[in-house]
Protein backbone atom coordinates (compact mmCIF):
# COMPACT_ATOMS: atom_id res chain seq x y z
CA UNK A 1 0.00 0.00 0.00
CA UNK A 2 1.08 3.51 -0.61
CA UNK A 3 0.13 6.37 0.08
CA UNK A 4 0.56 10.20 -1.30
CA UNK A 5 -0.93 13.52 0.07
CA UNK A 6 -1.56 15.24 3.25
CA UNK A 7 -3.58 14.37 5.35
CA UNK A 8 -6.63 17.05 4.99
CA UNK A 9 -10.36 17.46 5.94
CA UNK A 10 -11.15 16.38 2.88
CA UNK A 11 -12.21 12.79 1.51
CA UNK A 12 -9.33 10.35 0.57
CA UNK A 13 -9.14 9.06 -2.90
CA UNK A 14 -8.79 4.97 -2.80
CA UNK A 15 -7.43 3.76 -6.52
CA UNK A 16 -8.40 0.24 -7.79
CA UNK A 17 -6.02 -0.41 -10.77
CA UNK A 18 -6.42 -3.02 -13.92
CA UNK A 19 -5.42 -6.12 -15.65
CA UNK A 20 -2.43 -6.90 -15.83
CA UNK A 21 -0.63 -4.13 -14.38
CA UNK A 22 -0.95 -2.27 -11.24
CA UNK A 23 -1.25 0.75 -9.08
CA UNK A 24 2.40 2.42 -10.53
CA UNK A 25 -0.14 3.02 -13.67
CA UNK A 26 -1.26 6.33 -11.72
CA UNK A 27 1.08 7.45 -10.18
CA UNK A 28 2.01 10.57 -12.28
CA UNK A 29 -2.09 11.11 -12.00
CA UNK A 30 -2.17 10.22 -8.52
CA UNK A 31 0.98 12.53 -7.87
CA UNK A 32 -1.02 15.56 -8.80
CA UNK A 33 -4.23 14.51 -7.02
CA UNK A 34 -2.09 14.43 -4.19
CA UNK A 35 -1.62 17.83 -4.08
CA UNK A 36 -4.86 18.93 -2.37
CA UNK A 37 -5.93 15.27 -0.83
CA UNK A 38 -4.65 11.84 0.47
CA UNK A 39 -4.67 9.42 -2.20
CA UNK A 40 -4.24 5.76 -1.33
CA UNK A 41 -2.94 3.24 -3.80
CA UNK A 42 -2.28 -0.89 -3.55
CA UNK A 43 -1.66 -3.78 -5.95
CA UNK A 44 -4.66 -6.02 -5.52
CA UNK A 45 -3.47 -10.17 -5.28
CA UNK A 46 -1.04 -11.06 -8.12
CA UNK A 47 -0.20 -7.85 -9.18
CA UNK A 48 2.76 -5.95 -9.03
CA UNK A 49 4.55 -5.68 -5.17
CA UNK A 50 1.55 -8.02 -3.84
CA UNK A 51 2.31 -11.71 -2.83
CA UNK A 52 1.02 -13.87 -6.10
CA UNK A 53 0.17 -17.31 -4.54
CA UNK A 54 -0.15 -20.76 -6.69
CA UNK A 55 -4.10 -21.92 -5.21
CA UNK A 56 -6.04 -18.56 -4.80
CA UNK A 57 -9.03 -17.96 -6.90
CA UNK A 58 -8.48 -14.84 -7.77
CA UNK A 59 -12.00 -14.14 -8.43
CA UNK A 60 -13.13 -9.98 -8.13
CA UNK A 61 -15.09 -11.04 -4.61
CA UNK A 62 -11.50 -11.70 -3.61
CA UNK A 63 -10.26 -8.62 -4.34
CA UNK A 64 -13.18 -6.55 -3.25
CA UNK A 65 -12.24 -8.26 -0.01
CA UNK A 66 -8.80 -6.58 -0.27
CA UNK A 67 -9.83 -3.70 -1.42
CA UNK A 68 -11.88 -3.61 2.19
CA UNK A 69 -9.00 -5.19 4.11
CA UNK A 70 -6.49 -1.80 2.61
CA UNK A 71 -9.74 0.46 3.67
CA UNK A 72 -9.21 -0.77 7.12
CA UNK A 73 -5.51 -0.51 7.63
CA UNK A 74 -5.39 2.88 6.29
CA UNK A 75 -8.26 4.36 8.48
CA UNK A 76 -10.52 5.29 5.57
CA UNK A 77 -13.73 5.85 7.29
CA UNK A 78 -14.96 7.31 3.27
CA UNK A 79 -13.31 7.38 0.15
CA UNK A 80 -14.18 8.16 -3.31
CA UNK A 81 -13.05 5.28 -5.64
CA UNK A 82 -10.79 5.98 -8.35
CA UNK A 83 -11.20 2.82 -10.27
CA UNK A 84 -9.68 1.21 -14.18
CA UNK A 85 -10.52 -2.06 -16.31
CA UNK A 86 -10.96 -4.89 -13.69
CA UNK A 87 -10.68 -2.26 -10.62
CA UNK A 88 -14.26 -0.83 -12.12
CA UNK A 89 -16.07 -4.32 -11.80
CA UNK A 90 -13.97 -4.33 -7.97
CA UNK A 91 -15.55 -1.27 -7.14
CA UNK A 92 -19.32 -2.73 -8.63
CA UNK A 93 -18.63 -5.61 -5.84
CA UNK A 94 -18.51 -2.89 -3.04
CA UNK A 95 -21.37 -1.10 -4.62
CA UNK A 96 -23.39 -3.97 -4.43
CA UNK A 97 -21.89 -4.57 -0.65
CA UNK A 98 -22.71 -1.29 -0.04
CA UNK A 99 -26.74 -1.47 -0.71
CA UNK A 100 -26.64 -4.70 1.51
CA UNK A 101 -24.88 -2.82 4.05
CA UNK A 102 -22.21 -5.18 3.84
CA UNK A 103 -19.31 -2.53 3.80
CA UNK A 104 -17.60 -1.00 6.50
CA UNK A 105 -16.57 2.11 5.08
CA UNK A 106 -18.58 4.62 3.40
CA UNK A 107 -18.06 5.26 -0.51
CA UNK A 108 -18.66 9.48 -1.54
CA UNK A 109 -18.43 9.11 -5.35
CA UNK A 110 -16.81 6.64 -8.13
CA UNK A 111 -14.87 7.54 -11.07
CA UNK A 112 -14.77 4.80 -13.88
CA UNK A 113 -11.96 4.55 -16.41
CA UNK A 114 -12.22 2.04 -19.55
CA UNK A 115 -13.63 -1.11 -18.11
CA UNK A 116 -15.71 -3.90 -19.71
CA UNK A 117 -18.33 -3.98 -17.05
CA UNK A 118 -20.67 -4.79 -19.33
CA UNK A 119 -18.03 -7.81 -20.49
CA UNK A 120 -20.72 -8.82 -23.88
CA UNK A 121 -20.01 -5.37 -25.42
CA UNK A 122 -16.39 -5.81 -25.09
CA UNK A 123 -13.68 -6.94 -27.83
CA UNK A 124 -11.20 -9.30 -25.74
CA UNK A 125 -7.79 -8.89 -27.25
CA UNK A 126 -6.06 -12.14 -28.92
CA UNK A 127 -3.57 -12.59 -26.39
CA UNK A 128 -6.55 -12.40 -23.88
CA UNK A 129 -8.43 -14.64 -25.27
CA UNK A 130 -5.66 -17.32 -25.45
CA UNK A 131 -4.99 -16.62 -21.48
CA UNK A 132 -8.78 -17.80 -21.04
CA UNK A 133 -8.27 -20.75 -23.13
CA UNK A 134 -6.99 -24.60 -22.86
CA UNK A 135 -3.84 -23.01 -23.75
CA UNK A 136 -3.70 -20.42 -21.09
CA UNK A 137 -1.09 -21.78 -19.19
CA UNK A 138 1.22 -22.59 -22.02
CA UNK A 139 0.77 -18.93 -23.15
CA UNK A 140 1.64 -17.18 -20.04
CA UNK A 141 5.22 -19.46 -19.70
CA UNK A 142 6.26 -18.24 -23.25
CA UNK A 143 4.88 -14.86 -22.85
CA UNK A 144 7.56 -12.17 -22.84
CA UNK A 145 7.85 -8.30 -22.80
CA UNK A 146 8.12 -8.05 -26.47
CA UNK A 147 4.77 -9.12 -26.74
CA UNK A 148 3.34 -7.48 -23.84
CA UNK A 149 5.03 -4.21 -25.00
CA UNK A 150 3.22 -4.87 -28.56
CA UNK A 151 -0.06 -5.03 -26.94
CA UNK A 152 0.07 -2.17 -24.59
CA UNK A 153 1.44 -0.18 -27.92
CA UNK A 154 -2.15 -1.27 -29.43
CA UNK A 155 -4.68 -0.74 -26.91
CA UNK A 156 -3.17 2.81 -26.10
CA UNK A 157 -4.21 6.01 -27.78
CA UNK A 158 -0.60 7.54 -27.06
CA UNK A 159 2.13 4.77 -26.62
CA UNK A 160 3.54 3.97 -23.65
CA UNK A 161 7.47 5.25 -23.19
CA UNK A 162 10.07 2.64 -23.25
CA UNK A 163 10.44 3.42 -19.75
CA UNK A 164 6.85 3.02 -18.61
CA UNK A 165 6.81 -0.52 -20.53
CA UNK A 166 10.08 -1.28 -19.20
CA UNK A 167 8.42 -0.94 -15.78
CA UNK A 168 4.88 -2.14 -16.02
CA UNK A 169 6.77 -5.42 -17.27
CA UNK A 170 9.06 -5.58 -14.45
CA UNK A 171 5.89 -5.52 -11.80
CA UNK A 172 4.15 -7.89 -14.10
CA UNK A 173 6.37 -10.95 -14.48
CA UNK A 174 7.97 -10.10 -10.34
CA UNK A 175 7.60 -13.15 -8.75
CA UNK A 176 6.01 -15.61 -11.64
CA UNK A 177 3.32 -12.80 -12.01
CA UNK A 178 2.48 -13.75 -15.81
CA UNK A 179 1.97 -17.24 -14.87
CA UNK A 180 -0.92 -16.37 -12.73
CA UNK A 181 -2.41 -14.62 -15.73
CA UNK A 182 -4.84 -18.02 -17.02
CA UNK A 183 -6.14 -18.27 -13.47
CA UNK A 184 -6.63 -14.20 -13.00
CA UNK A 185 -8.17 -12.82 -16.17
CA UNK A 186 -11.33 -15.58 -15.26
CA UNK A 187 -12.29 -12.44 -13.44
CA UNK A 188 -14.58 -11.77 -17.02
CA UNK A 189 -15.88 -14.61 -16.41
CA UNK A 190 -16.94 -13.04 -12.98
CA UNK A 191 -18.61 -9.85 -14.89
CA UNK A 192 -21.10 -12.24 -16.86
CA UNK A 193 -21.74 -14.32 -14.01
CA UNK A 194 -22.64 -11.55 -11.65
CA UNK A 195 -23.63 -9.35 -13.91
CA UNK A 196 -27.43 -8.73 -12.66
CA UNK A 197 -25.49 -8.04 -8.50
CA UNK A 198 -22.99 -5.75 -10.44
CA UNK A 199 -24.58 -3.45 -13.00
CA UNK A 200 -27.92 -3.40 -10.58
CA UNK A 201 -25.96 -1.86 -8.02
CA UNK A 202 -24.53 0.81 -10.76
CA UNK A 203 -28.02 1.23 -12.35
CA UNK A 204 -29.53 1.70 -8.67
CA UNK A 205 -26.71 4.20 -7.65
CA UNK A 206 -26.86 7.29 -5.60
CA UNK A 207 -23.94 8.52 -5.39
CA UNK A 208 -22.31 10.91 -7.57
CA UNK A 209 -20.43 8.97 -10.90
CA UNK A 210 -17.85 9.74 -13.59
CA UNK A 211 -17.62 7.57 -16.64
CA UNK A 212 -14.14 9.47 -17.74
CA UNK A 213 -13.33 6.96 -21.04
CA UNK A 214 -10.39 7.02 -23.39
CA UNK A 215 -12.14 6.72 -27.39
CA UNK A 216 -9.69 5.01 -28.88
CA UNK A 217 -9.68 1.83 -26.69
CA UNK A 218 -10.10 -1.44 -28.89
CA UNK A 219 -11.16 -3.65 -25.83
CA UNK A 220 -13.25 -1.70 -23.52
CA UNK A 221 -15.04 0.23 -26.48
CA UNK A 222 -16.41 3.97 -25.76
CA UNK A 223 -20.20 2.44 -26.01
CA UNK A 224 -19.71 0.95 -22.69
CA UNK A 225 -18.88 3.74 -20.99
CA UNK A 226 -21.88 5.76 -22.83
CA UNK A 227 -24.29 2.74 -21.78
CA UNK A 228 -22.75 3.22 -18.48
CA UNK A 229 -23.65 6.77 -18.12
CA UNK A 230 -26.65 6.05 -19.57
CA UNK A 231 -27.71 3.40 -17.14
CA UNK A 232 -26.89 5.22 -13.96
CA UNK A 233 -29.35 8.99 -12.99
CA UNK A 234 -27.38 11.69 -12.65
CA UNK A 235 -23.71 10.28 -14.01
CA UNK A 236 -21.00 12.48 -15.85
CA UNK A 237 -19.89 11.33 -19.35
CA UNK A 238 -16.19 12.65 -20.16
CA UNK A 239 -14.91 10.93 -23.61
CA UNK A 240 -11.20 11.35 -24.32
CA UNK A 241 -11.24 11.28 -28.25
CA UNK A 242 -7.12 11.07 -28.66
CA UNK A 243 -7.09 8.49 -25.67
CA UNK A 244 -6.80 4.59 -25.09
CA UNK A 245 -7.40 2.01 -22.46
CA UNK A 246 -4.81 3.67 -19.96
CA UNK A 247 -6.01 7.35 -19.97
CA UNK A 248 -4.44 7.97 -16.66
CA UNK A 249 -0.99 6.79 -18.08
CA UNK A 250 -1.70 8.10 -21.59
CA UNK A 251 -2.35 11.73 -20.41
CA UNK A 252 -1.91 11.80 -16.31
CA UNK A 253 -2.47 15.86 -16.55
CA UNK A 254 -5.89 15.75 -18.01
CA UNK A 255 -6.93 13.10 -16.55
CA UNK A 256 -6.05 13.85 -12.84
CA UNK A 257 -7.51 17.69 -13.77
CA UNK A 258 -11.01 16.33 -14.71
CA UNK A 259 -10.80 14.05 -11.48
CA UNK A 260 -10.27 17.19 -9.30
CA UNK A 261 -12.77 18.98 -11.18
CA UNK A 262 -15.36 16.51 -10.32
CA UNK A 263 -14.63 16.19 -7.01
CA UNK A 264 -14.50 20.09 -6.20
CA UNK A 265 -18.10 19.89 -7.70
CA UNK A 266 -19.55 17.53 -5.03
CA UNK A 267 -18.25 20.49 -2.56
Amino acid sequence: MIEVGAETDRVPVLVLHGFPTASWDFEEAAAIVAQGRRVVLFDFLGFGFSSKPRDLGYSLFEEADVACAVARAAGIERAHLWTHDMGTSVATELLARRERGLLLFEIASVTLHNGSVHIGMAHLSVVQKLLKSRAGDLVSRFMGKSTFSQQMKRICGKPPTDAALEGMWNLLSRDEGTRRLPRIIHYNDDRALHAGRWIGALQRLDLPLLVAWGALDPISLMSIGERLARETQGARLVRWDDLGHYPHMEDPGRVAKTLMEFLADLR
